[in-house]
């Protein structure tokens, strides 16, 4: 018996080290996701080690934005367990896998004519499992006719039979035998045949030993005997066993990141705050989003081993641009014989021009064969027509315009897709002097209030004429952090009047004063933080029972702003070093970041990105007073 245990430990001690380094090798191919690979494992775990106890489907959900590596994932491990011949991958909008031949009408049919065996593991990927929605916006049901039989598969594995086909073939039978018995005399009489689909799905619903040829060529009687046969057989033979599946879900689920969204494009946005960000994303996400999508009960089979990818984060794509470089350097130098040394701000352009943070991998991969496919060619070109010989370097640089390559004294530009730094550059003193200005003012009044620098501030900006400041969302806003808030929103305007002049503000505040209105209105009008406790609200509704006097609070708005417009305007003026150093930083480098803010300000910025208000601290004050306060009555009763 000892003997026995002693060989099952060694056995898994050995599939668990294969485990391991299945996790190392998907390290070094599949970068800036190593927690994700990590947790895949360990889902994973119990199905490779002892998939003997498996009596249902395996379910892993893997949900992140588009080219962060979700079904390259599943592909590589599949094919690193050696499950490559038992793998079977459908992409869940319809259109793959023989999409128009009757068998991709369900999950079952494509299974069946895959390498997985019934009753024995294997591995399905249900990919962009989010266009399989079956609801509407309105809650309304969809009519989904394709794999229908997923939610089957993803309850317990057993499908039953496809008895509506199996109608079809009775029907298909009894249309031939009248068709026959009303056919002339001088007719030559049409005979049943099963198509091979038919005959496949026959031999599939029936679990049938005979070979496929051999059910094609059967009499409508042999065929009906089989149908009898099996409908009397009893319910046990019916379900087709598919319990010993690992599936992996994947999708893209847009809802998750509404909330993230910034006032600027993909290409502006920084790879890692909107990772930050994407990183706090839970499986409560996961399942809020998927409510909107898929009825309750279909949710609920989707399991809890829900994994959210974050986005990639800067090093994450900084080792893809490296492994980019080496790996056409290396293709380019086999063909024609020349060595190329890719300089750093050569990789600096390629993460400016081709990372957009919410779109993944796959614009990096197509710009960097727009700049280095191209760029290699014509610089190894431009180098052999000057007389470079086998063995000869050609280095490559890059200025935010284009290419450069240097061989021995001589030098040549080369023409390159540097779009988006060409749009990011602000030429015009001017311009990029009351960009800074007021980026400043927003920024710098933000961290004096909330202790904390802004995650980002940029002037040099490719998807607007404009700049911007990006700030840590809040839990809770308590009256005193909207007002904060408000100010902040004011800066901007208060930093141009303070420095230019009023005659020279611009016009650039205005999406600044709607957002500071909108606030101050919900402030007074919807939370109660003004001299009015009920919420005011506008209707045209009369079954609507609202206060609708919103004309009493227009007054209170009007003086609330300008009180915090004047707030801002002091807190500038009083600590104008700050505001120069940040503006001189974003002329300089057209950004700022957290660190380099703190720096330049010298101001303490220590609070942590969760921290509120001292709520705990006044609670306990409150307890405190509470406690002391009976102890005064107390005695003052026992005086008495």
């Amino acid at each position: 018996m000892s003997d026995s245990h002693d060989e099952l430990r060694a056995q898994l001690a050995l599939k668990n080290q294969q485990l391991q380094q299945i996790a190392a090798q998907l390290k070094t191919e599949l970068f800036g996701i190593d927690a994700i690979i990590d947790r895949v494992i360990d889902s994973v775990r119990a199905w490779v080690l002892m998939p003997e106890l498996v009596t249902r489907p395996v379910i892993v959900c893997l949900w992140g934005l588009t080219g962060t590596g979700k079904t390259q994932l599943v592909r590589r491990l599949a094919q690193l367990l050696g499950f490559y011949d038992r793998f079977v991958e459908v992409q869940m909008d319809g259109f793959s896998n023989g999409a128009g031949w009757r068998g991709a009408q369900s999950i079952s049919g494509m299974l069946a004519q895959s390498g997985v065996r019934e009753g024995e593991p294997g591995i399905l990927a249900l990919d962009e499992f989010q266009r399989f929605r079956t609801i509407d916006q309105k809650r309304g049901e969809l009519r989904v006719e394709r794999y229908q039989d997923v939610w089957g598969l993803l309850s317990d594995g057993r499908l039953p039979p496809a008895l509506s086909l199996l109608g079809d073939i009775e029907s298909s039978i009894a249309e031939a035998a009248f068709d026959a018995e009303r056919a002339d005399a001088d007719e030559v009489k049409r005979q049943f045949k099963l198509r091979s689909w038919e005959a496949r799905e026959l031999q599939r619903n029936l679990k049938l030993d005979e070979p496929l040829l051999e059910i094609m060529a059967w009499t409508p009687e042999q065929i009906q005997q089989r149908l009898r046969e099996f409908r009397e057989s009893g319910q046990q033979r019916w379900d087709t066993d598919y319990s010993r599946l690992l599936v992996f879900v994947c999708g893209n689920l847009d809802e998750m990141y509404e909330d993230l969204a910034t006032s600027v494009d993909d290409c502006d946005s920084d790879a890692d705050t909107f990772h930050a960000l994407t990183g706090k994303l839970s499986v409560i996400d996961v399942k809020q989003a998927l409510n909107k999508r898929f009825k309750p009960e279909q949710v609920a089979r989707l399991g809890n081993e829900h994994i959210v990818y974050p986005s990639l984060s800067r090093r994450a794509y900084e080792q893809l641009i490296a492994q980019g470089c080496e790996r056409y350097a290396g293709e380019t130098e086999a063909r024609c014989g020349l060595r190329f040394e890719l300089a750093a701000s050569l990789r600096e352009q390629i993460y400016a021009n081709a990372v957009f943070p919410a779109q993944g991998t796959r614009p990096l991969f197509s710009s960097l064969h727009a700049i280095l496919g191209a760029g290699l060619a014509k610089a190894a070109l431009w180098a052999l027509e000057h007389g470079a010989v086998h063995g000869d370097t050609v280095r490559l640089t890059a200025d935010g315009r284009s290419l450069t390559a240097h061989w021995r004294e001589q030098s040549q530009a080369i023409a390159a897709p540097f779009e988006i730094s060409r749009l990011r550059q602000r030429n015009n003193a001017d311009f990029r002097a009351l960009l800074a200005v007021h980026e400043a003012g927003h920024g710098l009044v933000h961290a004096l209030l909330f202790c904390r620098a802004p995650t980002e501030i940029k002037i040099h900006v490719a998807s607007f004429e404009g700049g911007y400041n990006a700030y840590t969302s809040r839990k809770v806003w308590s009256r005193q952090n909207l007002l904060d808030s408000i100010c902040t929103s004011l800066a901007g305007r208060a930093a141009e009047r303070l420095v230019f002049g009023p005659g020279m503000s611009s016009s650039g505040a205005e999406s600044d004063l709607r957002k500071a209105t909108e606030s101050a209105a919900r402030m007074l009008r919807h939370l109660g933080h003004g001299e009015r406790v009920s919420r005011c609200d506008v209707t045209t509704n009369s079954e609507d029972n609202f206060c609708t006097d919103v004309e009493a609070s227009n007054a209170p708005i009007e003086a609330l702003l300008r009180a915090e417009h004047e707030r801002a305007t002091h807190l500038l003026d009083t600590h104008r070093d700050a505001l120069l150093a940040v503006v001189d930083e974003l002329l300089a480098h057209g950004q700022i970041t957290p660190a380099r803010f703190a720096a330049v300000t010298g101001l303490a910025l220590g609070r942590s990105e969760d921290e509120l208000d001292p709520y705990d601290e006044r609670l306990a004050a409150f307890r405190q007073e509470a406690t002391l306060a009976a102890r005064v009555a107390k005695e003052c009763l026992e005086a008495v």
